[in-house]
């Protein structure tokens, strides 16, 4: 016997999962924002100290942010220019 654990959706497209839109670590924030991971610290920066920070959450003690929202916030700061 098997048990499905995801549910089918009722159209045809694909069901997106949270999991494909979460970045989990500094590393993985930086790598994703300013391509290289060299650049944690300044995700730390942006979450915590800069004057427009970072939309970042917190999964217990690793710093964790979704790319939509991100991005979102990377259009936001264009619109400042």
């Amino acid at each position: 016997m098997t048990i499905q654990t995801r549910v089918i959706p009722a159209t045809a497209d694909a069901c997106p999962t949270l999991a494909d839109d979460l970045l989990y670590g500094a590393e993985a924030i930086a790598i994703f924002v300013f391509g290289s991971v060299s650049h944690r610290r300044k995700v730390y920066y942006y979450a915590s100290d800069a004057k427009v920070r970072m939309p970042v959450f917190r999964i217990g003690n690793v710093i964790c942010a979704r790319k939509s929202k991100l991005i979102a916030w990377i259009e936001a700061q264009e619109g400042d220019l």
